[in-house]
């Protein structure tokens, strides 16, 4: 049985129940989640064929520091960078390193920022110079899988009713849907109930209410769904090496629709994104 608890007299741990935010957890959301957004718009300028992603991590680190804020992956379970970047095959959790990009690369980074103890997460793809269109068309079947997702959420609407619209519309564009990860409840924790499938059957799983604040961040693969996690127990891949794509917003229901917390300040959506903008 499901049930949902004011923000405002739950403790600070995931307990179960589905936490319901204000209006003035609504708007620290804005706070955390356009910092995070923004310093995704900043890394469009450093992405290119070259550049090893620990540069990206430690620009990730440096951003959030300037602005008062700390990334929420640098220590979390062991982990010792501020971001992830996932390349090409690396479905998710891929660990910065002084390996360079190389031309024809597509990328994603996540990035959560702890502000004033909240917490904005998003991630983003980008292209290392110029890809293949196999690629380019994987990144965007796999941001309109998200806006997708993100366009059904209502009060009254279920969990199942994101997972079906995103699965629905991938599997239509000959791609396929990761199970193994999922979205998942934000906002004074990292990871909070309840979880968001990227799959699913209209009407099925949880109820959606004002004030329920979560992740929709859907994994696509252009081959078939299974991944495997290697051996430094993070990163995680496509068993049949077939590339893989992400794009993740976080989102608060609304009596009327949702809100979107992590747009891109600059207006970016999807790849290629205006050099110096």
């Amino acid at each position: 049985m499901v049930t949902y608890v004011d923000d405002a007299t739950a403790p600070l741990k995931n307990t179960g129940q589905i936490r319901l935010y204000d209006r003035a957890g609504f708007d620290a959301m804005h706070r955390a989640g356009r910092l995070a957004a923004a310093c995704l718009d900043e890394l469009a300028d450093l992405i290119h064929p070259g550049i090893p992603t620990d540069e990206i991590d430690r620009f990730v680190f440096e951003f959030g520091e300037a602005h008062g804020a700390l990334p929420a992956t640098l220590g979390y379970r062991g982990y010792t960078k501020s971001t992830c970047t996932s390349i090409n095959h690396v479905v998710c959790h891929g660990i910065p390193n002084d390996k360079p990009l190389r031309e024809g690369d597509i990328l994603n980074v996540d990035v959560t920022y702890i502000l004033d103890g909240w917490y904005g997460d998003s991630s983003r793809m980008y292209y290392v110079g110029e890809v293949k269109r196999a690629a380019e068309r994987l990144v965007e079947v796999t941001y309109e899988s998200l806006m997708r997702g993100i366009a059904v959420v209502k009060p009254g609407a279920t969990t199942g009713d994101i997972g079906h619209a995103i699965q629905s519309f991938a599997e239509a564009e000959r791609c396929s849907v990761v199970r193994d990860f999922c979205g998942h409840g934000v906002g004074r924790l990292f990871h909070d109930t309840p979880n968001i499938l990227h799959y699913g059957n209209p009407g099925e799983g949880v109820e959606l209410k004002p004030g329920m604040i979560f992740t929709i961040e859907p994994m696509i693969n252009l081959g078939k769904p299974h991944v495997k996690v290697l051996a430094d127990g993070w990163t995680a891949v496509t068993r049949d090496r077939s590339l893989s794509a992400q794009f993740e917003h976080t989102v608060g229901v609304t009596e009327t629709g949702c809100e979107i917390f992590t747009l891109s300040p600059r207006g970016y959506t999807c790849p290629p994104y205006p050099a110096g903008a």
